[in-house]
Order: structure tokens, then C-alpha cells, then sequence
């Protein structure tokens, strides 16, 4: 098998580099790490499943970054949102028919969440959820949301998808 690891930020992308070494998963398969833009990269073959860690508000990690509070403005959500929709898009369509697509961010927003997979399925008629059967969270519409607990961890959410 072959793992992409893609992100804007050649920075993100060292840390991933050294985590792969440091955790010796570059022994267990090819791994090609590359600064490319989401909603234009294209895979050089339909894959099997993509996790995608979107682009978020960051509003589910504040506790242990208050600065978030700081660094965000009303209007960044909405470009966040769209963001995600684009990238959502460009995903799919890297996707192969029964193949999967891990959508996740670290926001607690419906907008950037449950609203994001409402539009997401509306638009896509080759989608279908795979509902996450677990003990955690709050199931959703579509997905499942993790609130930040104290001494439980952050908030986050997550949504299985399946092509058909």
C-alpha cells in the first residue's frame, strides 16, 4: 500500500515526517509526503480511503489553547466552511467506488460539522454514512461529536463515509 501525507505547511508536514520515524511506521509501508493544496491535489490513482483531518475553527482544542479566542474573527468561519466544502469535494473525487472517507475536525461548530456532512450528502448521491457504533460521543445527523470534558479530552468530531 501507499500512504499520502498532503498539507499546505511544510512545517505540519516535518512533524509527520518524524513522527512516521520515530514511531518506525515508514518500515511498514511507502510513504510520500508532499506540501501540495487539498482542494487541487490529485491522487495519481482512484484510493481506498482518505482521512481527512479538515482545516477547522479549532474551537474544540481552545481549553488547552486559549489564544484561539484571540486568533479567531466571526467572518473566519464562514471561510473556513467553505474551505472545507472545496476540499471535501476535491477529496471525494480521489475516492474509489466502495472506498472511504474519514472526515474529522477539532471543532464543536455545527456549521463546520453536522451542517458541513448534511450539505456534503445532499450533494452527493455516491455517499452513503457509515455509522460509528461506539460509546463516545454524541451521533449526530451524520457523524459523531465529541464535547471537551475536564480530565476527557477535546472536542472533535467525526464522519464515516463510504462510495458507492
Amino acid at each position: 500500500k501507499k500512504l499520502y501525507a498532503i498539507d499546505q505547511d511544510t512545517k505540519r508536514l516535518l512533524r509527520v515526517s518524524e513522527n512516521l520515524e520515530r514511531l518506525q511506521l515508514n518500515a511498514h509501508a511507502d510513504v510520500e509526503i508532499l506540501t501540495a493544496d487539498a482542494t487541487t491535489w490529485t491522487a495519481p490513482e482512484p484510493v481506498d480511503c482518505i482521512v481527512l483531518d479538515a482545516p477547522c475553527s479549532a474551537i474544540g482544542v481552545m481549553r488547552r489553547h486559549p489564544d484561539i479566542r484571540l486568533l479567531r474573527q466571526s467572518t473566519d468561519i464562514a471561510q473556513t466552511v467553505a474551505l472545507q466544502k472545496e476540499i471535501l469535494a476535491n477529496m471525494w473525487k480521489q475516492v474509489k467506488s466502495g472506498g472511504y472517507l474519514l472526515y474529522i475536525t477539532c471543532s464543536i461548530l455545527k456549521a463546520e460539522n453536522e451542517q458541513q456532512m448534511v450539505d456534503f450528502f445532499a450533494a452527493n448521491e455516491d455517499a452513503t454514512e457509515i455509522k460509528i457504533n461506539a460509546d463516545w460521543g454524541i451521533e449526530q445527523i451524520h457523524g459523531r461529536q465529541l464535547l471537551p470534558e475536564q480530565g476527557k479530552g477535546d472536542g472533535f468530531f467525526y464522519c464515516l463515509i463510504q462510495k458507492a
